[in-house]
């Protein structure tokens, strides 16, 4: 009996041993933050490598999706808590070389990047993790647990029975209780790492003041009231301007600087002119507190619609739209041509309530961008609707998107994918039928 016992133990100890915890705390730690900027006329993701450990070594590259030469990006590390700054140069490349900085404590961070006559401030947190409670009753119950064994085999060994017994005993109990802990570890609340900011416990009916203007969400935050401008206040064709796009919060008339990323950006913002000729996915940069910036050319004159798609902290996603125009001739800026793609539908004629499949095939293999491997942007004809979906994990070059549209009409489209250093646009349209139609 106290053979078999002994085996048993001896066995738990090395299945556990070899099983890794639940690091369900963990999952944010040491993971990289990606973060997409149009800057200096191209499009770039920056990426800030995980840290394990403070002080130590930050790891920064930028990659670009759009053919540059040897864009030097320059870079500046401040901590939030103390000032403390240390300054580095990333070049933009298709498969960049990354820059090493120092990074001296955790907690808030500005990454301030400089590039042509733009700058961006990305405010992100240095996240590490820490030692739990539990990750000490689990190590300790098999440390315990062992030490135990080996003195009961020891014991065993020297014919002294009610000793080993005793031994084995508190060794398996050892072992239960560390097995119990790994097993309801998931069921117990994550423990912050260091650098999470404090928990704050929501206040029922917050931003009620706000939320019928701006539609607050019980128990979080208000949606952001936004502002759409540009600089100059009518632009002309061909000539650059700034899209700005001012964030308040409805509540409290303070600008809103509490973003998180979505998708790999804190904000995506399209614009299409009112024909859907021309049409841009860009990421605007962080300027000041409330505030995002891009610079952009338009080609034709006429009326632009803007869309922007952002996430608030402890509220949710919400579209913000804007429109502005731009003066002068259609032939004083250079005519683009437009190339309509036909893609493959399920069904052939859309309907509309009805889940449509979208397929079609790509110039080379994709890459993720911005998380994904292919964006579809869908606008009503009339401007009023805009849809974003994401491919559905197609393998090989193409890509496929299922969508249900929300009424009958015409709609315009524009699937995009990168492979390269190119990012593809390729336009749909597609005509959308009511339901008694399609029968």
């Amino acid at each position: 009996m106290i053979r078999v016992l002994r085996v048993l133990c001896l066995a738990a100890i090395l299945m556990l041993a070899g099983a890794a915890p639940a690091a369900a705390h963990n999952v944010t730690v040491g993971a990289d933050l990606r973060i997409a900027q149009t800057i200096a006329g191209t499009e770039v993701t920056v990426v800030i490598e995980g840290t394990k450990r403070v002080p130590g070594p930050l790891q920064i590259g930028v990659i670009a999706f759009q053919p540059v030469t040897d864009l030097p990006v320059a870079l500046e590390l401040r901590s939030v808590a103390d000032g403390r700054t240390v300054t580095g140069v990333a070049r933009a490349a298709y498969k960049p070389q990354y820059t090493q900085l120092t990074v001296d404590r955790t907690g808030p961070h500005e990454l301030t990047l400089r590039a042509g006559n733009e700058t961006a401030v990305v405010p992100f947190r240095v996240l590490v993790g820490r030692g739990s409670a539990i990750e000490l009753l689990i190590y300790g119950g098999l440390l315990v647990a062992a030490l135990l064994m080996i003195g009961g085999l020891l014991t065993g060994a020297l014919a002294r029975r009610n000793q080993a017994m005793l031994l084995t005993g508190g060794a398996a109990i050892g072992l239960t209780v560390a097995a119990m802990v790994v097993i309801f570890e998931p069921l117990l609340p994550a423990a912050p790492p260091d650098g999470a900011p404090p928990t704050v416990a929501p206040t029922v009916g917050a931003g009620a003041g706000a939320g019928a203007a701006s539609g607050a969400q019980t128990g979080g935050r208000p949606f952001v009231q936004g502002r759409v401008e540009t600089l100059p206040a009518r632009p002309a064709v061909g000539e650059e301007f700034t899209l700005r796009l001012d964030l308040i919060d409805g509540s409290t008339g303070r600008p809103v600087d509490d973003l998180v990323l979505h998708h790999e950006a804190l904000a995506h913002v399209i614009v299409t002119s009112e024909d859907g000729r021309c049409f841009r996915h860009i990421h605007p940069l962080r300027t000041a507190p409330g505030r995002l910036e891009v610079k952009m050319r338009a080609d034709r004159p006429g009326r632009y619609l803007a869309y922007a798609e952002l996430e608030r902290e402890d509220s949710g996603g919400q579209l913000i739209t804007g429109e502005f125009s731009i003066s002068g001739d259609t032939s004083v800026g250079a005519e683009t041509p437009v190339e309509t793609v036909t893609p493959l539908m399920q069904p052939a004629a859309p309907v509309a309530g009805r889940p449509t499949t979208i397929e079609l095939n790509t110039s080379g293999t994709p890459r993720p961008w911005l998380g994904m491997t292919g964006h579809l942007i869908i606008r009503s004809q009339d401007g009023t609707f805009l849809g974003h979906v994401h491919e559905m994990g197609t393998p090989g070059p193409r890509l496929r998107f299922t969508f249900s549209f929300p009424s009958p009409g015409r709609y315009l489209a524009w699937a995009q994918y990168a492979t390269g250093d190119h990012i593809v646009t390729a336009p749909l349209t597609i005509n959308v039928t009511a339901s008694g139609a399609a029968q």
